[in-house]
């Protein structure tokens, strides 16, 4: 049996995806059981968790054998490096005494140790204490989500604006979750062997330039990238209702990809295109 916390999303829905087309059994943990009625159509079980909740967790991670692990967000209106630390916590403690053979956990490109630098040094904080249990252990080190893009869509069709903080010509390392969900399954599916890490992004590189013209394409109209100063991200953020901590933490992660993160020889590359990803994008969203 395998275990996939946040089966719900898009990340754990893609494990769960990729894991049941290959026949295998799968538990998806999710806080709201509405949202895994489709799972349970498609022959998965469901167990309803928070994280935090660190007994129960244990609890369903013993019924399998092998286990995805993602960390959730947290709401952006609070301290959420705060909040995703102690859910990191939660995670760690219910793996003592879960009797897991393996476990895969999802990281991010660029993470590393620090205080207030968002995923980047919350997710390190994952692989350091996944790290320092006895469970095999693999871990995944995801590009830039090409569903960060997913908010502006609206802006794109109805203004032709791509609000953006990244350099319009700066290219980064991009994935799709259903890319980052096959590299898992199958890590999941292989012998467990002691901690690996593993890069994974898609096909190409890209830009907010090339966003742009990925929007423009699907929509049938001229998308302009609208490059947001440095000096205003942390404002930027606060206007979309986060809070002040996680406002400057955000705005220093997205430094962090500005100025570079490290740039893996052999990442696994996946094969969703971002101009097949925005398009499905545009079609499956309604206005």
């Amino acid at each position: 049996m395998y275990v996939v916390l946040g089966g719900t999303g898009r990340v754990g829905g893609a494990v769960a995806t990729a894991l049941l087309d290959s026949g295998q059994p799968v538990t998806i943990v999710t806080r709201n059981a509405a949202k895994a009625e489709p799972w349970v159509r498609r022959g998965a079980s469901v167990a309803v968790a928070d994280v935090t909740e660190v007994d129960r967790l244990r609890q369903i991670l013993r019924r399998g054998t092998r286990a995805f692990l993602l960390n959730p967000p947290a709401n952006p209106a609070t301290d959420t490096d705060a909040v995703e630390r102690h859910t990191v916590r939660c995670i760690l403690d219910a793996l003592n005494g879960s009797g897991l053979q393996k476990v895969v956990a999802e990281s991010a490109y660029g993470a590393q140790p620090g205080e207030a630098l968002g995923d980047l040094s919350v997710l390190f904080d994952l692989e350091e204490g996944l790290r320092a249990q006895p469970i095999a252990t693999s871990i995944i080190r995801g590009a830039y989500y090409m569903t960060n893009w997913d908010p502006l869509l609206a802006a794109a069709r109805e203004q032709g604006s791509l609000p953006t903080m990244l350099p319009a010509d700066l290219s980064i390392p991009m994935v799709a979750p259903v890319d980052l969900g096959r590299v898992a399954a199958r890590l999941l599916m292989e012998p467990p062997d002691r901690t690996e890490l593993t890069y994974v992004e898609g096909p190409s590189r890209y830009c907010a330039a090339d966003v742009a013209a990925a929007f423009s394409r699907a929509l049938g109209r001229h998308v302009e990238p609208r490059v947001i100063p440095r000096d205003q991200w942390e404002q930027a953020f606060r206007s979309l209702n986060f809070s002040a901590p996680a406002a400057r933490s955000y705005a220093r992660m997205t430094g962090i990809t500005v100025d570079g993160v490290e740039a893996p020889s052999n990442p696994v590359r996946g094969t969703v295109t971002l101009r097949d990803y925005i398009l499905a994008l545009a079609k499956h969203t309604p206005r």
